[in-house]
Parts: C-alpha cells; sequence; structure tokens
C-alpha cells in the first residue's frame, strides 16, 4: 500500500487503475467531446480514473485506488482586512512562492500581453535570478510580441520573438497527442509550435496559468443563484460541442440523452461546494474541474524540454484566495494594484484586453474613448484581408484552413477506418459542416473528432 497526496491545483494528472470493466466509458467520452476535457476522475477507460485534486488517496501493490479523501475544500470565508492589506499579503506571498519555485536557476518565463505572466515578470523583476523571456504570436495574428517585448525592456530582461507558423500541428501530431495524453483537443497548444525552440533553453519554466480565475471574478455581476446553474452548463460546453455529443450518445446507442446526463454529473460537482457566494463557488467548480484536467495539460508540453513550475497553482495561493473578499477579486483589482506598486512603468505598457490602454487609464475604453482607435483598427483588418492577409485570431485557423491544412486533415480523419468508434458518416458529416455551414461553430467538433481519430488509432487499434 501506499499514500499519494494530490495538490489542491495538480499540475499532472495521477492515473490509477480501478475494479471494472476494461471497456471505453463512452458517457465519459461524450462530455469531453462537448467541453474538450473529462470531468471528475473520467478517462477513456471504465476501469482508469485520474485521482482528484486535494485528496489522500490509498494506491494497493497493484496500482489500484482503494479509497480516497479530501484533505481540501474550498470555502468562503473572507477575512476582515483591507484591500492594501490584500494587496499586500498577495505582495509578500507571490515572492515568496515565486523565489521558492525558481531556486538558483535561469527562469524561462513567456510573457503575453495580459496580466498573469506580466505579474510573475514583476515579481521575478525582484529576485536575482536571470531571466529569459519570450512570446509567440500567430502568423498574421494580433503582434502580442510587441506587448511582450516592452515588459522585457523596462524589466531589463533577454527576450526571444517566436511566430506560430501555418499547419504546424501535422508534423507534431503524434508526439503533442502523448504529452497530452490525448486528455484534450490539439489545436489549443500552439506552444508545440516552438518546442524546438525549448529545447534549446536551459533552466525553468515559470507558468502563469490560472491567475485570471483566480484573481477575477468569473461570473457576470447580475448571476443570481437560481440561474447560475444553466449559466455554468453553457460556458462549459463549447459551441459545436453538443451537436458532436449528442450525436456520439445516439450513434453509440447509448441509453437516456446526453443533456440531462451532463446535467446530473456537473450538479454532483456543484452541490459538493459548500460555498453560498455565486462568484467564489464558480470559481471553485472551475478550479475543481477545468484547472485541472485541462489548463495544467499543456505543461507537459514544457516539461518534455525544462522543468516546470506554475506560481498560481501553489496551495498557498488556493488559501490565500479563499480568505479573501469577492469585491478585491473582481475586475483583477490586486493585480492591477500589485503592478502598479511594484512598477508602474510595466503597468503603463498596454494591456492587450484593453488594448490600447494600460492599467492607468483602461476605464476609458468605452464609446465614445475609444471610437478613434476601433475604427482605425477595422480599416487596417480590412486592408489587410483586401491584401490576403486576414487577421489570424484562432489556433484551428492555421490547422484547418487551406489546401495543404485540408490534405493532412482529410488524412487523419478517413486515412483508415475507424467503424465502429467513428464512423465514416459521422465524420463526413462534421467535416461537410464545417466547410459548407459555419466554419467557427463546427470548428470545435472537427477538433474533438481529430483527437479521438488519432487516440482511437494510436491506442486501439
Amino acid at each position: 500500500m501506499k499514500t499519494i497526496k494530490t495538490p489542491i491545483l495538480p499540475t499532472h494528472q495521477h492515473f490509477v487503475k480501478v475494479d471494472a470493466p476494461h471497456e471505453l466509458d463512452k458517457k465519459a467520452i461524450c462530455i469531453f467531446a462537448a467541453t474538450s476535457y473529462f470531468l471528475g476522475t473520467d478517462t477513456y477507460w471504465k476501469d482508469e480514473k485520474v485521482l482528484p485534486p486535494g485528496t489522500i488517496n490509498t494506491i494497493d501493490d497493484k496500482g489500484s485506488w482503494v479509497n480516497s479523501k479530501p484533505w481540501f475544500q474550498w470555502h468562503n470565508t473572507p477575512r476582515d482586512i483591507s484591500f492594501d492589506q490584500a494587496v499586500s499579503e498577495f505582495t509578500e506571498l507571490f515572492h515568496t512562492v515565486c523565489r521558492e519555485q525558481a531556486g538558483d536557476n535561469v527562469v524561462l518565463l513567456p510573457l503575453s500581453g495580459g496580466l498573469d505572466s506580466r505579474t510573475q515578470a514583476v515579481a521575478y523583476s525582484k529576485l536575482e535570478n536571470p531571466v529569459l523571456s519570450y512570446s509567440y504570436s500567430f502568423h498574421n495574428g494580433y503582434n502580442e510580441g510587441a506587448i511582450a517585448r516592452k515588459i522585457a525592456e523596462v524589466l531589463d530582461y533577454e527576450y526571444n520573438d517566436m511566430t506560430i507558423p501555418k499547419g504546424y500541428l501535422w508534423d507534431k501530431v503524434d508526439e503533442l497527442a502523448k504529452l497530452l495524453n490525448y486528455g484534450t483537443e490539439f489545436t489549443h497548444a500552439r506552444q508545440m509550435a516552438v518546442i524546438d525552440e525549448f529545447r534549446k533553453m536551459e533552466g525553468i519554466f515559470t507558468l502563469g496559468h490560472w491567475g485570471d480565475v483566480l484573481f477575477d471574478s468569473p461570473v457576470p455581476k447580475e448571476l443570481t443563484e437560481e440561474n447560475v446553474e444553466e449559466w455554468l452548463l453553457q460556458k462549459v460546453i463549447i459551441k459545436g460541442g453538443q451537436e458532436l455529443a449528442e450525436a456520439l450518445w445516439q450513434e453509440w446507442e447509448i441509453e437516456g440523452e446526453f443533456m440531462p446526463y451532463l446535467k446530473i454529473r456537473m450538479k454532483e460537482v456543484w452541490d459538493a461546494i459548500l460555498i453560498k457566494n455565486v462568484s467564489a463557488k464558480v470559481r471553485a467548480y472551475l478550479s475543481s474541474t477545468r484547472a485541472v484536467r485541462w489548463t495544467n495539460l499543456g505543461f507537459t508540453i514544457f516539461e518534455a524540454t525544462n522543468p516546470v513550475q506554475a506560481p498560481y497553482y501553489d496551495d498557498r495561493m488556493a488559501e490565500f484566495i479563499c480568505g479573501i473578499p469577492e469585491e478585491f477579486l473582481s475586475d483583477r483589482k490586486i493585480q492591477i494594484a500589485y503592478l502598479k506598486n511594484q512598477s508602474p512603468e510595466v503597468a503603463k505598457i498596454t494591456w492587450q484586453a484593453q488594448k490600447p490602454y494600460h492599467l492607468y487609464n483602461f476605464h476609458l475604453n468605452k464609446t465614445p474613448h475609444n471610437l478613434t482607435y476601433r475604427i482605425a483598427d477595422k480599416v487596417q483588418r480590412l486592408i489587410n484581408e483586401k491584401r490576403g492577409k486576414p487577421l489570424i485570431q484562432r489556433n484551428w485557423e492555421l490547422q484547418f484552413l487551406g489546401m495543404d491544412n485540408d490534405e493532412k486533415l482529410q488524412e487523419h480523419l478517413f486515412g483508415e477506418s475507424l467503424h465502429p468508434f467513428l464512423p465514416k458518416e459521422l465524420i463526413t458529416r462534421f467535416y461537410n459542416s464545417f466547410r459548407t455551414k459555419d466554419m467557427v461553430a463546427y470548428s470545435h467538433p472537427l477538433s474533438m473528432l481529430l483527437t479521438l481519430a488519432v487516440w482511437y488509432r494510436n491506442e486501439v487499434k
């Protein structure tokens, strides 16, 4: 017997065996198809599970899961503190976590135009570690690297600019599939495009994942206890995902209907979270599901080249969040105050989500103040489209559009029979819908079918 204690936000998934038939868990796969990640402890197989977060688990000598008990439960017990005190405590905690995680290593820091990596960048400027920063932007996409470069220049960091090229997926799809353990669709992992550049680096990656959920309100202000569960349902289902899940459910002749089953499974997780505040409860739900079954999967790509740390995944960060008044967490207030306090120059660099504004004036990002920028941006995009350089905003556009991409996609989807797991008629239906109806709406189903096809071909056939 051995005991495994899982973190509140695990950076890795720990697979164990359970006493069940070695059969496909088709209900779990349908949820996967709808949302892009498995729910709870589900995997592709009925006799394989993932250990839940924040638990102490007993595993027998054969690797089978014996029992599990929680050592942490998400809660909402805000302390009676001032906002300035909350910012001060965050500053001390964040610097401590960053210092401990970095050790005496070179810090490999991905920078974006957002706040999470920017907060890390400022924190590491308070330490003595050498920092190698970098950013990547889509080919013909928004130049996110321009913001990252300015941050690096202000903090005197070495900086590398990378471009995510068109069609990078096809030469790396099998390697990527194994790194992700087939646990999510492939087109989101854009860092795979530059994995060879990562291999040239030496140090420790520090990733800013999940800071945007912990340090913001994840729900609209008008959301109430009465309508939150329906809102959450629509939030987790990706566009086109329900149609694909229902098609698979019907094709596999599963008893009942998909949507009632999904609602029951989600409600089990929801009801187990003993929090009354709607915003805090949604944050806990997402942290218990999406963070540990989807967000952290991308860590494995970085880890294939260098060790990985994630400051926002530290147990102490979750504990801290549970004791902070929800008002202080909304609208990124704590991170914004931290950046203004610790590096006013960095705070004055464009915030991508509020471009062209920064942390001191983003409140002006509304009509009529932003009208001139919006018009100029629209005109520039129209000019680029006429020049044959439309703006790339989504990962799938680099993988599915164009003749070369289409040839590779069809090869993976139709190259050999996947019947009865994925009948050709079903694949054809969604492929044709993507090509002739609505590319945005059917990009997710097509990407999920690609993921399922590669998994079945590599792991089952």
